[in-house]
């Protein structure tokens, strides 16, 4: 268990020992981890440790080859499709970008999970949809498409959509990618409030530091496909492992290498100076 750990008494989401690869290449080993009900978690670390594959598996995308992935105390790898069908609709998505039909108003955008997982009559998903484009502050957007509103304006309408059916919990892909600091705020807000006054479990994969750690409640640091550190984001920063260390403070050495794992510099371009060059 990492030192900086954090005793979760109450978790929805829960990974035991899972381990996870594709083909020969491992991304997770061993790992656990636990996700606190009605709780901001941040899920940290390098790129290609193993943060969207996470989700994948949380939402039966994916599924654990050893270990569990526990949603609310039900092992999603044992889940029949009716069963997973059932734990999804308690999920909310929001993927890097947005990820909105482009062949949509934003009104449609948002009505769509509506469509597909109920039999509201129209006259109230209306009211639902603009109720949810309210809380996002675009319900003045309705009729425009994607492509008349800026990139920070479509998470916002992406999250609307995430939050139609009042899942228990929502997870966030980089939802900070791309937004310049005004959206970037924005959004930063609007995650904290909706978990807080729709009392939500929320999960943000995010390379932002400062907001991410000012946001969060609870940090896990993925490193290698282990868990580095979990804990407040106070724990996380004064962690004691290299791989945290050099994580929070951004520094180009250290764990995490530079150069891919390949052939000495010598195997490709010869001997330089005289002198064989060591691994890259």
């Amino acid at each position: 268990m990492p030192e900086t750990a954090s005793l979760v008494t109450d978790p929805l989401v829960e990974f035991r020992n899972v381990h996870f690869g594709y083909g020969e290449r491992a991304i997770l080993s061993d790992v656990s981890l636990s996700v606190p009900r009605g709780k901001v978690t941040a899920l940290m670390g390098a790129s290609g440790g193993g943060k969207t594959t996470v989700l994948r598996l949380i939402g039966g995308q994916q599924m654990a080859q050893g270990g569990e992935v526990l949603f609310d105390g039900k092992n999603v790898g044992a889940m029949d499709m009716k069963a997973l069908y059932a734990a999804r609709r308690r999920m909310g998505m929001l993927f890097q970008f947005g990820a909105l039909f482009t062949d949509m108003s934003v009104f449609e955008n948002v009505a769509f999970p509506l469509r597909e997982h109920t039999d509201l009559s129209e006259e109230l998903i209306r009211d639902i949809v603009l109720m949810k484009l309210n809380a996002v502050g675009l319900r003045g957007a309705r009729d425009l498409m994607p492509s008349e509103i800026s990139g920070g304006m479509a998470r916002r309408v992406a999250l609307a959509r995430a939050i139609a059916l009042d899942p228990e919990l929502i997870m966030y892909d980089e939802p900070f990618a791309g937004l310049d600091p005004i959206s970037l705020g924005t959004a930063a807000q609007l995650i904290r409030q909706l978990n807080d006054s729709m009392g939500l479990t929320t999960i943000i994969v995010s390379h932002d530091l400062e907001e991410t750690f000012r946001l969060a409640d609870h940090v896990i640091i993925l490193g290698a496909g282990t868990i580095a550190a979990q804990g407040t984001p106070d724990e996380v920063r004064n962690s004691s492992d290299p791989l945290v260390h050099q994580f929070v403070n951004a520094l180009p050495t250290g764990p995490v290498p530079f150069h891919y794992p390949g052939p000495a510099v010598a195997d490709d371009f010869g001997p330089v100076g005289g002198v064989s060059g060591g691994r890259s």
